[in-house]
């Protein structure tokens, strides 16, 4: 079945394909009736051109609104800038606000069609930087989390780059207990979804647990390189990343007591969850026993009776889990925010794994690796800030959380992904040269400590968290 993603992808493939058929003929008119004989460089130069400012996968109007609404009980406070400072018209922002938002219209300049457009938050003491997308129009949200006493004191201040900013603001301040001081279960559909998302807030969890629902077999031709067929090279990738979601918690303080591989197939959950009794083995190494990758595991779990990789199974896997380790707080993708299948399912196998196990969590942190809209996000390099992403139909209207990183977890952050085997894979040679036409033309910046781009988009100055209360959740039938 394509998926929401799948079909934007190849609506903007056809699309470049047009322009493409539309294009040639002129340039070859141009080239013979011109007499130029400059045909070559003319494809060059727009080939160039194409990588610079227009290979990015932006499937929305940079023009339109970030559309968001938030629960009751938030506070609101509106606000203006004035000379370049956050000036509220009320003062009155709670001292147990830890998470803020400022609600901001932001216009891109000439300049900001061509350069990424960003906002430099300056609090005296450290200065964030949040980018947006080139050519932008309307209403964004700027994380301000960390930064309540300058924000407080009216000495915070905002500054555009290639972008000018509306006067008038609004501030969105949440309160939230900090859910690390609670027993914390981190759902991990693949094997670095956990370090991605949520190695600041687990690596300082006061009890945490890891479970990794699939093996990530997939996607393994770099591995061919040793010889390997291509089912081998899968279960060679299997084998190592069911291995690194084991391993790599222990880098955030998580013992391998506390940690669980799954072993279920990338890319196979919903057809598993359209028919929960059917086996679905991998799609790539031919296996069908989940059992291959559990032998670390440090309990017994239903499905090591038969082995079969069924739905029926993983929700009693997750069903035991939660009955073994009793999380108040359960971590995991965002289901309308992330559109990786994998991702979208495991919130329907935590759903069924509650009602048959009894155990219900207090509430869900929801966090999106993925979107549809913008493979970019969070825009900008790496150790700035994380804006809210890109909306343009309202979300359920979920609080937020977003704890900032110290500079000593970012590094131990940074470490935690270079030991996954997933983000060490070579770029290939059109990713390079883009970057380079990149960096030479649009300004853009790649981390020096892996080529991955999760290096850029992970290790941030926050983590960003949906926070949904078990209690708003309608009753499960069961």
């Amino acid at each position: 079945m394509e998926t929401r993603k799948q079909r934007l992808l190849r609506r903007h493939r056809r699309n470049k394909r047009l322009v493409m058929v539309v294009a040639l003929p002129v340039l070859v008119a141009l080239d013979w009736f011109a007499g130029w004989n400059s045909l070559p460089v003319l494809l060059l130069l727009a080939w160039i051109a194409h990588e610079a400012w227009f290979a990015d996968h932006l499937f929305y109007s940079p023009r339109a609104d970030y559309r968001y609404r938030f629960p009751e009980g938030v506070i609101v406070l509106p606000g203006v800038l004035e000379s370049g400072r956050l000036v509220l018209a009320d003062d009155a922002l709670p001292a147990d606000a830890d998470t803020l938002f400022l609600e901001v219209r932001v216009r891109g300049s000439w300049v900001g069609r061509w350069l990424d457009p960003h906002v430099l938050v300056d609090d005296g003491q450290c200065l964030d930087r949040q980018d947006f997308e080139r050519s932008l129009e309307g209403l964004r949200y700027l994380n301000l989390s960390g930064l309540a006493p300058a924000v407080r004191e009216g000495r915070l201040g905002l500054r555009g780059r290639f972008c000018r900013l509306a006067p008038e603001v609004r501030l969105y301040a949440f309160r939230n207990p900090d859910y690390a001081a609670r027993r914390l279960m981190v759902i991990a559909p693949h094997a670095d979804d956990a370090e991605l998302a949520a190695f600041g807030l687990y690596s300082r969890a006061r009890e945490a647990s890891i479970v990794t629902l699939t093996q990530g077999e997939i996607e393994a031709r770099s591995y061919c390189r040793m010889g390997l067929d291509r089912a081998a090279a899968a279960r060679l990738k299997g084998r190592l990343r069911s291995w690194s979601s084991l391993a790599v918690p222990l880098w955030g303080g998580v013992p391998a007591s506390r940690c669980v591989q799954l072993g279920y197939y990338c890319l196979q959950l919903a057809s598993m969850a359209a028919e929960p009794e059917r086996a679905f083995g991998s799609l790539e190494s031919g296996e069908t026993d989940i059992r291959t990758v559990r032998r670390f595991n440090p309990l017994a779990l239903p499905g090591d009776l038969n082995g079969v990789p069924s739905w029926n199974n993983l929700v009693g896997d997750l069903a035991a889990l939660l009955r073994r380790f009793r999380p108040e707080v359960v971590v995991l993708p965002h289901p309308e925010l992330d559109p990786h299948p994998d991702h979208i399912q495991a919130s329907r196998a935590l759903d069924e794994a509650i009602g048959r196990s009894g155990w219900r969590p207090e509430v869900r942190l929801l966090y999106a690796n993925h979107l549809y809209d913008n493979d970019r996000w969070p825009m900008g390099p790496a150790g700035g800030g994380i804006a809210l992403p890109p909306r343009l139909e309202a979300l359920p209207a979920d609080g937020l959380w977003s704890p900032v990183l110290e500079d000593s977890v970012r590094l131990d952050k940074v470490q935690a992904l270079a030991m996954q085997h997933d983000l060490q894979t070579p770029l290939p040679l059109k990713k390079r040269l883009r970057r380079i036409i990149q960096w030479v033309l649009a300004g853009r910046r790649w981390p020096d400590v892996g080529q991955d781009d999760f290096f850029r988009k992970a290790v941030r100055r926050h983590e960003l968290f949906w926070v949904r209360p078990e209690s708003d959740r309608e009753p499960r039938a069961d």
